[in-house]
């Protein structure tokens, strides 16, 4: 091999390849138009300045780009994140929020760096359906304020967006369908004067980039027990939702991303945010379906530009941004939500299908989230009612049947299934204490002994039958069973 063939496998797609060039760039420049009113918008909820959620939208995209996991997700400032150091803000003011922020981030390096992206293999499918309906409904839920009490003129504008975006794939895919809308609203509503809300309405945009500094808040302990509540909640909030994104782009592409990269990686952002002045964010799952879903966006190009177009929009072509229409954006937006939702999963022929368990996680899951408009909370519910559905049952599936000797001095009982807590508790009652013969064994040969709870009922099964005088032996236990029995049994209750 030539020493140049090594360097030109290590190069970037986009570097060689004109049309996935065009495709990134492109993708970047609508992710950064519909990211400007998003974190106007979330500025608003935490209750600072607009350019606070700007800057954090610059500085996470740009970073992650570089240190994340998933390529092509978008991170920046977040209605969930704002949602929670809302109250930090009021109480406490800026400083304390961006001290948070940077808390948050060092926390999220901490739980990369231990592993909690491995908790993911733990939410179930009917979890994330869930998750990915109940999101797709908060994205149209988001737009129908920029509905209500608007200039007529406002609605034919979102028709004609969404039929351009319908439409003008099936003609050429060249250009993004979202950025082409976005550009011919604008054009329209400037052309004909038409009086209807623009991004410029959301708050003024920054005229200059965010500097380097410290958070204004004393270095104290007093500090530090004051913004540590919400940081930690920041931290965990901020990963659930970043790592579930990339576990939804995972599934659309059909490639695989470094979860414990990403944990670390959404930390070192949210760290170097706190440092520029931002609110902090995670990954954005509406930004992130119209960079990958909607343009076709697959490399960590279209994140960076994502973050460099939305300053350079801010800063020296603010007054063109400002005139564009909040129609055109709400448009992409209802489009990225019909986009996101699992239509399959709600089809009646897959609803008849689907085991009542599945179905009511999936619904808990969608329900919580569209009640909190908290993603994390949705998803952590889900995942408990998944475990509680599977461990009903699974505790089924342990059963007992007992063949006696021709003697009459033996009875064999045999356990047959997973013997956890949920199983152990009925195992007790399946055994003819008062009539067996005086030996008993207990074949486990087909079982799996899982937790204390199962020893504890072996041990209580073997004191029932000690009370009357006959002895019982337990058989067929596998490695990890007889590990576990051997290290418990006698030891689970007062002597």
């Amino acid at each position: 091999m030539p020493p140049a063939a090594p360097l030109r496998a290590l190069r970037p797609d986009w570097l060689s390849n004109p049309k996935v060039w065009r495709t990134e760039v492109l993708a970047g420049l609508v992710v950064a138009l519909a990211l400007i009113p998003e974190a106007i918008s979330f500025s608003i909820i935490a209750g600072v300045d607009p350019a606070v959620g700007l800057f954090a939208s610059f500085t996470m995209a740009v970073v992650i780009s570089i240190v994340g996991g998933r390529r092509a997700m978008i991170s920046a400032a977040t209605g969930a994140v704002a949602l929670v150091i809302a109250p930090l803000n009021r109480e406490h003011g800026l400083g304390h929020l961006i001290a948070a922020v940077i808390l948050a981030g060092v926390i999220q390096v901490v739980l990369g760096v231990l592993g909690v992206a491995k908790l993911m293999r733990f939410i179930p499918r009917s979890v994330m359906v869930g998750f990915v309906n109940a999101l797709a409904i908060l994205i149209f839920m988001a737009q129908v304020p920029e509905m209500r009490n608007v200039p007529w003129a406002v609605y034919p504008l979102i028709i004609g967006g969404l039929a351009l975006m319908v439409l003008f794939p099936r003609i050429t895919t060249v250009i993004p369908a979202p950025l082409l809308s976005i550009v011919i609203l604008t054009a329209i509503t400037v052309g004909a004067a038409i009086a209807v809300p623009t991004v410029g309405d959301k708050g003024e945009l920054p005229s200059s980039l965010p500097v380097p500094g410290l958070p204004d808040v004393p270095f104290t302990l007093d500090t530090l027990t004051t913004i540590a509540p919400y940081a930690f909640a920041m931290a965990l909030v901020g990963l659930m939702e970043s790592l579930m994104t990339a576990k939804l782009v995972d599934d659309i592409t059909d490639t695989h991303s470094d979860k414990t990269r990403e944990s670390v990686g959404q930390g070192i952002a949210n760290i170097v945010t706190g440092f520029f002045g931002g609110m902090g964010g995670c990954a954005m799952i509406g930004q992130t379906m119209i960079n990958v879903k909607v343009s076709g966006a697959r490399t960590r190009l279209s994140t960076f530009l994502a973050g460099a177009f939305l300053m350079v929009l801010c800063i020296a072509f603010g007054p063109v941004v400002s005139d564009i229409p909040m129609a055109a954006l709400v448009a992409v937006m209802i489009m990225v939500s019909f986009a996101t939702f699992d239509w399959h999963s709600v089809a009646p022929k897959t609803l008849k299908r689907m085991p009542a368990g599945e179905i009511g996680v999936m619904a808990i899951t969608v329900a919580t989230v569209v009640a909190t408009h908290n993603l994390a909370i949705g998803v952590v519910l889900g995942s408990v009612t998944a475990m509680v559905v599977f461990a009903k049952r699974v505790a089924h599936l342990a059963e007992v049947t007992a063949v006696i000797d021709p003697d009459n001095t033996t009875v064999v009982y045999r356990v047959t299934g997973e013997l956890f807590f949920a199983s152990s508790n009925d195992l007790v009652g399946q055994f003819d204490y008062a009539n067996d013969p005086e030996k008993v064994v207990i074949d486990l040969s087909a079982a799996h002994i899982w937790d204390a709870s199962s020893v504890a009922a072996l041990d209580a099964i073997g004191s029932k039958y000690a009370q009357r005088g006959k002895s019982v032996e337990i058989i067929g236990l596998n490695d990890p069973s007889a590990d576990l029995h051997g290290k418990l049994t006698g030891e689970l209750t007062s002597h």
